[in-house]
């Protein structure tokens, strides 16, 4: 399938459509700065309570005026530029696909090696997130603000936060042989002086104090090559001694690798922070000083390596005892967890896991967020699909004012595209074309040429809490699309197939619960047979650790939650929005990851092994993203 990189077929359409887009823009722009000088935040309204000279509400009395005016002088030309407009949408592209064509270390994106399918299988890490990129005077009405700002620093938070190198430390002790809380976080392995990362020798410290250095940590493993079939993330496992003990062997089960923060490590960030629209690059809740280097990147985690040759005293000797492939630890039989109730790792954490593979984005409505979001984000993804969806009158109904804000990233390269445009929206979601993307990628390819695939479905279901109705008939046409979509776009054959599936995993935002008496008829709708949900147990219950994803608009700033660290050590439900008629839960989990174990290739099984919601974009968005790691194997391996 040809990936289509331009929104229109031939460059004169192109040029007719920049033409209309110059005199539309300014209107547009004036109009949305109008409005959203009287839908104040509450950050705003705190500002202005703090300030006696009240210098904003003069602003917005001087400047009111002036921006009416303008608006006015525009209309006309607005007018001519959408008369333009309109048509030109019958011919536009569904999507515009990027990909970055520099892949190398100055290029910025993460370097994979190719799965045979071969080793002790292949895990795949997937994220979802509604961002609010929405025209500025629309994204007021959710309590955030300065739309362009966010999109930079919610791309930049994303790329630091999966770049980040992922090593699992063992705590080697008589009382604990578990992976001990510390393997839950990404530390950074020292380097030398030609930006080469090395094993980290001797024994490791985590402090509260954090620095990250180096160019985002995305150039491969940190020493030697990983085994055949393990992933990058895979490439180094970490032992420290414990209670004076030398020498000791590394637990027989392994966990599985995570690239969360572990919450008892996660440090505080300074009090006063200020939201998102005035940040450094760095996080909310980077601990670096404002005015440091160390700032301006993701705070992650200081790496103290004492020098530990064994008794040799040498400072540069590195103890061989310490590195271990993960690849082997994952073939033992037995598998010790921090939650031995449940069958994988589930946690809280401040950072998006190390090793992303794929990201699922909704709500990146407007046209410069969604592009300054993709150059952040191609400094770790080299493939992008954005501005999916379709304007004016076609495809859909009424007419689409907004995109579908869905937008997609992968490590991996995609085969095949499609979008399909719900046709039943209504009233304010009528305006935007909400609809499903649905993905083809190719993981890698076996020593007999047969391509390893996995499909992804993306999408955001109507908003509107009376329609329940609606929705339903959504996840229809969501499972009817995908069913067209796999039998369009399988080249296999039962008797001899090309392709073998390694998952088929649909993420988004549902808009529904399944905890509230308002959403009976979604819980129980049958997209919920085909495909797991890893935090529920049925229609109506959730798994004791699943929180909401859903955060209550009006306390976004307070200091309690508006920074990563101090969203994550609230307990569960705090700062979330839920309805009064709640049954059970912790909040509203209205954003899912969803993964099927039927319909992939008969040798293999996907388990799920890490999910994690994430705090990293707190003060950014009103949801919490989700992540979740997958791990394929064959059944012989498992046995």
């Amino acid at each position: 399938m040809v990936l289509y990189t331009a929104p229109f077929p031939n460059s004169c359409l192109s040029a007719l459509h920049a033409v209309s887009w110059a005199l539309l823009f300014p209107c547009y722009w004036l109009a949305d700065r109008l409005v959203a000088s009287f839908i104040p935040t509450t950050y705003e309204k705190r500002q202005r309570a703090d300030d006696p000279c009240y210098l904003q509400l003069l602003c917005t009395v001087l400047f009111t005026p002036v921006y009416l005016a303008l608006l006015v002088a525009s209309l006309p030309f607005a007018f001519v530029g959408f008369l333009l407009w309109s048509p030109l949408q019958s011919a536009r592209r569904l999507y515009i696909y990027s990909r970055l064509e520099d892949k190398g270390p100055a290029g910025g994106a993460a370097l994979l090696s190719e799965w045979k399918g071969t080793g002790p299988g292949k895990s795949f890490c997937f994220a979802t997130a509604n961002l609010c990129l929405l025209p500025d005077s629309l994204a007021r009405l959710n309590n955030v603000f300065n739309t362009q700002a966010r999109a930079k620093e919610i791309g930049h938070r994303i790329r630091n936060g999966a770049s980040r190198p992922q090593i699992k430390i063992y705590i080697d002790s008589p009382t604990n042989t578990s992976i001990s809380a510390a393997s839950f976080s990404s530390l950074v392995s020292p380097q030398g002086s030609d930006g080469v990362a090395r094993a980290v020798p001797g024994s490791i410290k985590r402090t509260a104090s954090v620095e990250y250095k180096g160019d985002e940590a995305a150039n491969g493993p940190a020493s030697g090559e990983a085994a055949e079939g393990s992933s990058l993330e895979d490439a180094c496992i970490v032992r420290i001694g414990g209670g004076g003990e030398e020498g000791g062997r590394p637990p027989e089960a392994d966990d599985a690798a995570t690239g969360g923060q572990a919450r008892n490590g996660a440090g505080r960030a300074p009090q006063g922070q200020t939201p998102n629209h005035s940040q450094q690059d760095g996080d909310s809740g980077s601990l670096g000083s404002p005015g440091s280097p160390s700032a301006s990147r993701e705070s992650l985690v200081k790496v103290r390596a004492a020098a530990d040759s064994g008794g040799s005293g040498e400072p540069g000797a590195t103890n061989s005892k310490l590195p271990y492939k993960a690849s082997g630890a994952k073939k033992a039989a037995a598998r010790k967890r921090r939650h031995p109730d449940e069958a994988f790792d589930h946690e809280v954490s401040a950072f998006f896991p190390a090793n992303l593979d794929f990201l699922c984005l909704q709500e990146v409505f407007d046209k410069r967020a969604a592009a300054k979001l993709k150059d952040q984000l191609h400094g770790y993804f080299e493939y992008i699909l954005y501005d999916v969806g379709v304007y004016g009158c076609q495809g859909c109904c009424s007419f689409k004012c907004l995109n579908s804000g869905l937008f997609f990233a992968s490590r991996y390269p995609i085969m095949d595209v499609a979008y399909h445009c719900y046709p039943n929206g209504r009233r304010s979601d009528g305006l935007a074309s909400k609809g499903a993307l649905f993905l083809k990628v190719q993981v890698g390819s076996t020593p007999q040429d047969q391509r390893i695939v996995g499909y992804i479905s993306c999408t955001h279901l109507h908003a509107l809490p009376e329609d329940s109705a609606i929705r339903c008939e959504q996840l229809d046409l969501l499972q009817d699309w995908l069913a067209d979509f796999r039998k369009s776009t399988s080249s296999s054959s039962t008797a001899n197939p090309e392709e073998l599936v390694a998952f088929d995993v649909i993420c988004g935002d549902f808009n529904f619960d399944n905890c509230s008496s308002d959403d009976k008829l979604e819980q129980q709708h049958s997209l919920f047979t085909h495909y797991k949900d890893p935090c529920r147990l049925g229609p109506g219950e959730e798994k004791s650790w699943a929180i909401g994803t859903l955060l209550d608009t009006d306390n976004l700033y307070d200091e309690e939650v508006c920074t990563p660290d101090n969203l994550q050590n609230k307990s569960p439900g705090v700062g979330q929005k839920g309805r009064k008629d709640l049954l059970k839960g912790n909040g509203r989990r209205i954003d899912y990851m969803l993964y099927a174990e039927e319909g992939l290739c008969p040798d293999w099984k996907a388990e799920v092994e890490e999910f994690s919601f994430i705090t990293q974009l707190s003060g950014l968005t009103d949801h919490l993203p989700v992540a979740m790691r997958l791990m394929v194997s064959s059944g012989e391996e498992e046995a």
